[in-house]
């Protein structure tokens, strides 16, 4: 990519016309005003719980995106990088709202939104963060690059995309809301690519460095992975269970071939493992990085 074009593409007046002026135009928290979360969700203690659940992980994951695009401003090499991760920092603090307001919305009090992370956060996504976190720290633009805009962002995308598609037609809310983070996260993978190819053909001594980074990650999110679903699966049944009892259909949701509205939470983590693994194995191969598998999470 030319210089004038990458100045161009990652500009702050290209950010501006794309998502203020954008897709967020006339959203409120990243939805159309007036939605609410459906009464269903807020009157099942076990859906409700699931959501808040959940909804932690995101906030948790996006804490860590916050951090690490905020602190990869100083370390970038050139003035367009920085301002592109300052686009990237604004969109990293909008997502922490947009779904700390969200567990406002499912009943946890805004004086116990931090509690309710800090007791619900996964320890193996801590850990991934953590693993990102130090190489931001160090001011490692490169790996803190990778970890973040191909790795975070690219395990991101894929949970969104999930979501939304289950989302769709139950939460029309949530899935707005996700919608805009699909986006967001596009443009975030796009620049890491874009960028790090470039810096890795400058410096082929790091790829050993990197490889073990993504490695370590990525064993971090299988286990997180592996970690929800297994606490998810028995309120999913009980609800589909229930559903049927009471003759409401939940609907289906094909995401990547699979209804994944029928199939077993070990179908899903599966499904969701695979496609985001073949596209750190994508991404990464374009920018002259091997995936390197983890060990598998017991």
């Amino acid at each position: 990519m030319a210089e004038t074009d990458f100045l161009s593409q990652y500009s702050i007046q290209r950010w501006l016309e794309m998502c203020p002026q954008g897709y967020l135009d006339d959203t409120t928290y990243g939805h159309e005003s007036g939605l609410t979360e459906p009464e269903d969700l807020l009157a099942n203690d076990d859906l409700r719980e699931a959501s808040i659940a959940l909804t932690v992980q995101l906030i948790a994951g996006e804490r860590a995106a916050l951090a690490a695009s905020s602190g990869l401003v100083n370390a970038a090499p050139d003035h367009a990088s920085k301002a592109f991760l300052a686009t990237q920092t604004l969109d990293e603090a909008r997502h922490v709202e947009i779904f700390t307001r969200r567990l406002i919305d499912l009943g946890v009090k805004e004086e116990d939104v931090d509690s309710t992370v800090n007791d619900l956060a996964n320890p193996n996504l801590v850990k991934f963060a953590e693993v990102l976190l130090e190489k931001v720290g160090n001011g490692d633009f490169i790996a803190g690059v990778v970890g973040q805009n191909i790795v975070l962002e690219g395990m991101a995308f894929s949970v969104f995309e999930l979501l939304q598609a289950t989302s769709k037609d139950l939460n029309p809310k949530f899935a707005q809301t996700l919608a805009g983070t699909i986006a967001d996260e596009r443009r975030h993978v796009g620049f890491g690519e874009n960028r790090i190819g470039s810096l890795i053909r400058e410096h082929p001594e790091r790829k050993a460095d990197i490889e073990r980074m993504q490695a370590e990650m990525s064993y971090h999110m299988l286990a997180t992975f592996t970690d929800v679903f297994r606490g998810s699966g028995p309120t999913m049944d009980r609800e589909r269970q229930a559903a049927a009892a009471e003759g409401r259909d939940l609907g289906s949701a094909e995401w990547h071939g699979t209804d994944v509205m029928a199939a077993s939470t070990d179908d899903i983590e599966a499904l969701l493992a695979g496609t985001v693994i073949n596209e750190f194995k994508t991404r990464l191969g374009r920018i002259g990085i091997e995936y390197q598998d983890p060990k598998v999470p017991a």
